[in-house]
């Protein structure tokens, strides 16, 4: 099988290819062909890629390209993990809304709206060239805002696109070991949207452990997302959030903890550092690599933990994998009718009761040779479906603005968040955006 990662010169490239190594079962992809628009960083990844696979028998060739259809053409898999905008891109998304006062963040809020408003009308055209030239291709998408971008892509490839995000996954993880469980023979009960959904049940031989591991407060300091929110207030929702939802909860707190240096000028600098260090030392290249993840993840949302008692993230949890695992996992169980349940990005249809059937949501899934199923959930109580049904509605509007162009509705995705105060604001942050982002301002010529 063929796998075309799109986004292929990205630092995270190597986890995926690093789980395609570990996987000896047939079929099995015998060819990675990565796509970038930067052929500097597709042959830094190359260089990485060729290191991880000595000593290997029989590793996945890898071509490298600039050309989009080339990449497609007769692929079995297609990985989307593309940056519209790049890193300079994303700084811009969180530097707008802090300078209004406002969260800046990658996918959550304003950051996430502008992020989707210029990448949703690039994710359609990838769409099309899959549809045309790998009709039969099923599309994995990790590009964020992964819920939104999934539903875009999803009017031009229909069911053969699913999103993927490995937030879902670590919380059901932490939350299995913390009760002495084995997290594959435990069923959640997790509903939401991408980076904002809530586990509310966890049942384990027919019986739900949930409510027993929110009373057991050793139990519960186990689990980073209780360090996070506060055991408190992990008991009052009744469930356990998203890591995502901080920035919903404790608004103020994030706000205050990234007016400094944003992830995003974090990772610009590290990354930048890694790339020039492998052009000049490319036989060092997977050591360097080794090294700018383990600093990169180390500082994942520390943010959050800097206004709580989280701590440092625990190692355990760092080596025990992410996205790259549940993008094998999907491909496996399709290929090779390996049926499993994962939690996905999918088409709503009736198991989210309250949200439209077309809305892409965050859900347990039934995977196998067949496809996608999603699996119904119990209704959402009215304190997580309120702001579900909002935060769709932005995405919704998001969506429509990019492919009209219209930048009323990019406005009135903005004014619609929860997160922003004013319909003033958000003309502001359209304007702000315009300003510094040549590839939102391409989407939205005209002035709000």
């Amino acid at each position: 099988m063929r796998l075309a990662v799109l986004g292929g010169g990205g630092f995270r490239v190597p986890l995926v290819y690093g789980a395609l190594l570990r996987d000896r079962a047939k079929p099995r992809v015998e060819e990675v062909v990565l796509y970038d628009v930067s052929e500097d960083r597709l042959e830094a990844i190359r260089h990485v890629l060729r290191q991880l696979a000595a000593g290997h028998d029989d590793p996945p060739a890898v071509r490298i390209t600039t050309d989009l259809d080339t990449a497609l053409r007769d692929a079995a898999f297609v990985f989307s993990a593309i940056r519209v905008g790049g890193l300079a891109g994303r700084t811009a998304d969180e530097r707008v809304a802090l300078e209004l006062g406002l969260l800046g963040q990658e996918t959550t809020g304003p950051g996430g709206i502008a992020y989707g408003l210029r990448t949703v009308p690039v994710a359609v055209r990838v769409a099309e060239r899959v549809a045309a030239l790998a009709p039969r291709a099923w599309v994995i998408n990790f590009t964020n805002p992964a819920g939104m971008i999934t539903e875009a892509m999803r009017r031009v490839l229909g069911d053969r696109v699913i999103g993927i995000c490995d937030s879902p996954i670590g919380l059901v993880r932490r939350a299995a070991a913390a009760l002495g469980l084995d997290p594959a023979r435990v069923s959640p009960d997790y509903v939401g949207l991408n980076h904002l959904g809530w586990l509310h049940g966890l049942v384990h031989e027919g019986r739900d452990v949930l409510p027993g591991l929110l009373a057991d407060e050793t139990a519960l300091r186990q689990v980073e997302e209780a360090r996070i929110f506060g055991a408190d207030w992990v008991r009052t929702l009744g469930a356990l959030p998203n890591e995502y939802l901080y920035y919903y909860y404790f608004t103020h707190e994030s706000v205050a903890a990234i007016s400094g240096q944003t992830r995003g000028e974090s990772l610009l600098g590290q990354q930048e550092e890694f790339y020039a260090a492998v052009r000049a030392r490319p036989g060092q290249a997977l050591a360097e690599w080794v090294r700018a993840r383990r600093q990169r993840d180390a500082t994942y949302m520390a943010e959050a933990r800097d206004f709580t008692d989280a701590g440092e993230r625990d190692a355990a949890d760092l080596e025990a994998g992410g996205y790259e695992g549940i993008a094998l996992a999907l491909m496996a169980a399709i290929a090779r009718g390996e049926p499993t349940s994962m939690i996905l990005n999918v088409r709503n249809g009736t198991a989210v009761p309250g949200l439209p059937e077309e809305a892409v949501v965050e859900i347990p899934c039934a995977v196998d040779g067949a496809g996608v199923r999603p699996l119904a959930t119990r209704p959402l109580p009215g304190r997580f479906l309120g702001l579900v049904q909002q935060v769709k509605a932005v995405e919704q509007t998001a969506i429509e603005a990019a492919l009209t162009g219209s930048s009323r509705l990019a406005v009135a995705a903005f004014a619609l968040h929860p997160l922003v105060d004013s319909v003033a604001t958000a003309r502001r942050l359209l304007d702000g955006y315009r300003a510094r982002i040549p590839e939102l301002a391409a989407v939205f010529p005209e002035p709000s």
